[in-house]
């Protein structure tokens, strides 16, 4: 009798979503694991239950992150092969004191700490007073989402069509590299609501080479550039997902203004 698809089990079905988020056919991934395309049939049918380095193999054959990658080991019936630690355990401890070394030599400019999802895991001063006018009213802690979809986002940002545009496509490729993130998907679709609500004026649709973020707030025009920082110095899941995003005044009014509020 047969294996149905429906009936292979979870891993088999991990394997095929994260196969599929990544546009692999089975030979493509194959091929890139050393493997035969025979035997990866049978690990997506059920036919053939894989190893724990098998299941590793497949994982990096897939590029996958740390925490889906946990998440396949899982699938297979394995423990973990990569920490997740609490932000706020002992052993992130040195971390933490390195982002928040980080956050006060940017200040007063703004700064962010988020997961991978982009929901807010801290705020410098200057970016609390900044996302208070964004407030969704129902405790929301997502960048994406306030921009998105706080009523009072188009008035707030200056050029929030650009802004939207260009977070649009730099979630696209995050939510591309994770492979079968539903968070990131949804994100994504978030943004191309966004988007389509808030579409780029004609002029604007050949792209600037630097996007600023300008925000009016207190009477004032603030126009800031961004960089995120990335930790990749580390095993653990919680450290590799952080994204610390700096701002930095884009013109002098801007670096006045954040000077006053220091």
């Amino acid at each position: 009798m047969s294996v149905l698809v429906s009936d292979a089990g979870p891993f088999a079905a991990a394997l095929r979503r994260f196969r599929h988020a990544r546009r692999m056919s089975q030979l493509d991934l194959a091929l890139e694991c050393g493997i035969s395309a025979r035997h990866l049939s049978f690990l997506e049918s059920g036919r053939a239950q894989p190893s724990r380095e098998m299941v590793l193999t497949l994982a990096a054959g897939l590029l996958l992150p740390r925490g889906a990658a946990n998440g396949l080991m899982q699938a297979a019936g394995f423990a973990a092969a990569y920490p997740a630690s609490p932000l706020g355990s002992a052993d992130l401890a040195p971390l933490r004191g390195v982002l928040a070394e980080l956050m006060a030599r940017h200040a007063p400019n703004p700064a962010l700490l988020c997961d991978r999802h982009w929901t807010i895991l801290d705020a410098s001063p200057s970016a609390r007073a900044l996302l208070t006018a964004m407030d969704l009213g129902d405790g929301e802690m997502n960048v994406i989402r306030m921009l998105a979809e706080s009523p009072a986002a188009p008035a707030l940002v200056e050029n929030l069509p650009e802004v939207l545009a260009d977070m649009a496509g730099r979630i696209g490729l995050e939510a591309l590299e994770a492979g079968a993130d539903p968070e990131l998907d949804a994100l994504v679709k978030t943004l191309a609501a966004a988007c389509a609500r808030h579409p780029l004026p004609a002029p604007a649709r050949t792209r600037r080479p630097l996007v600023p973020v300008v925000l009016k707030a207190g009477g004032r025009r603030l126009s800031f550039l961004t960089a995120v920082a990335h930790f990749g110095t580390s095993e653990d899941v919680t450290v590799r997902d952080l994204r610390l995003e700096l701002l930095f005044p884009a013109d002098d009014e801007t670096r006045a203004a954040m000077t006053a509020f220091g």
